[in-house]
């Protein structure tokens, strides 16, 4: 059975569900998603949900503060408020990072964004308990926080619904349909043939299995990214999002007030299968976390690990994603999101539609180039002037 469609989206997770929605925004209804299995069912629920605009590459600070008000007015745009508490979001360095993050807040502030160097005294007053001594300088975006990466995706997904978009879940795609040298539309696992005027791949660390067939090679790879869940012994009081790059991690607090811990050590990248994966942290990972816990808030009263679970970012070489035409007529690639995908997903959705119908973007200091495909075939990766030492290219 064969059946046809303006724009299919590969993919039922939070970039593919941004996208369909940005398209019916812009009256562009006659759009199907399909998701392999229930919406937002892969990796967007391991997502940390961190809101923050702190990049180098100034596309993707860009994106990220336009997606602020987004998140802020989430309840007024889609009827939810996406779980986001806008609790502030710090980056922390040590003296061999100082000259870079002067100069990527002072690009920052460029760009409009709101951020501030903040001393000491009131990094302490932010996060009492905090080892600071072996900070060199702190930047302050008090707009940032956390939200929900499932339940902004859901709530996308719902509102593309009701401005008219089909949404098939259960929905595995098992090719992508070329014709005379244009991608035409995928099988399913059932056989089921979808026609479209364009496809759009929004799939993930599954993306390169799609597209190899077909010739087109995605330099996506999935790299694993453990969580670790800490209960201090009370519950911690409401404090920003840390990125400390002195340690090389980031904390954040849960609801519950428990610490979630991540890794920003990117050096040494293990990949996986993202069909196949152990999904609780290993005991290296485990041991790392206590020690980096143990420096950086030597005064918890009775800390205790309560849980684990492992993501896979889908990293490309530069760390940046892949938004535009494949180099196949018929085909737009939506990959590669290596980490950034929540706090852009607004901004994604919005870029994607903008390609989509128009060719180009009014997007504010975002030209739609730096995340073109071809730049690794060009050797011109999308980099950041200027890099913290550690952190590698996922900042």
């Amino acid at each position: 059975m064969t059946r046809s469609t303006e724009f299919l989206i590969i993919g039922g997770g939070l970039e593919g569900l941004a996208i369909a929605w940005s398209l019916a925004e812009r009256g562009a209804t006659d759009v199907v998603v399909l998701e392999r299995n229930t919406l937002c069912s892969g990796m967007t629920g391991k997502s940390s949900g961190v809101v923050r605009c702190h990049y180098g590459v100034p596309a993707l600070a860009a994106m990220s503060w336009w997606s602020v008000p987004f998140f802020e007015n989430a309840r007024e745009i889609l009827g939810d408020d996406l779980g986001f508490r806008q609790c502030g979001y710090v980056v922390g360095v040590g003296t061999d990072n100082v000259d870079p993050l002067k100069a990527n807040v002072a690009m920052q502030q460029e760009l409009g964004i709101a951020v501030e160097f903040i001393g000491t005294s009131e990094m302490a007053e932010l996060w009492p308990g905090l080892r600071l001594d072996d900070f060199a300088a702190f930047a302050y975006e008090p707009r940032g926080g956390r939200g929900e990466a499932y339940l902004t995706g859901m709530a996308f997904g719902a509102a593309a619904r009701e401005r008219g978009v089909r949404i098939r879940q259960q929905a595995e795609v098992v090719e992508l349909l070329e014709r005379s040298g244009r991608v035409i539309g995928a099988r399913l696992a059932d056989g089921t043939e979808l026609h479209a005027g364009t496809v759009v791949l929004a799939a993930g660390p599954w993306t390169p299995a799609l597209t190899a067939p077909i010739g087109v090679d995605v330099p996506v790879k999935a790299q694993r990214a453990q969580l670790i869940l800490v209960d201090q012994g009370t519950p911690l009081a409401p404090v920003p999002v840390l990125s400390d790059l002195a340690s090389l991690q980031y904390l954040c607090r849960e609801p519950n007030g428990e610490l979630l811990a991540g890794n920003s050590d990117h050096a040494i990248p293990e990949y996986v299968d993202p069909d196949d994966f152990v999904n609780r942290a290993d005991d290296s990972a485990v041991e790392k976390v206590i020690a980096r816990l143990g420096h950086r808030l030597p005064e918890m009263p009775d800390p205790r690990v309560t849980g684990s679970y492992v993501g896979a970012y889908d990293v490309t070489p530069d760390y940046n994603p892949i938004i535009g035409p494949a180099p196949i007529p018929g085909l737009f690639l939506a990959a590669g999101f290596s980490g950034h995908g929540f706090k852009i997903s607004p901004a994604v959705g919005r870029l994607a539609a903008d390609l989509l119908l128009d060719g180009r973007t009014d997007l504010p200091h975002v030209d739609a180039a730096d995340f073109r495909y071809a730049r690794f075939a060009e050797g011109r990766p999308l980099l950041s002037p200027h890099p913290y030492a550690g952190a590698g290219e996922m900042r």
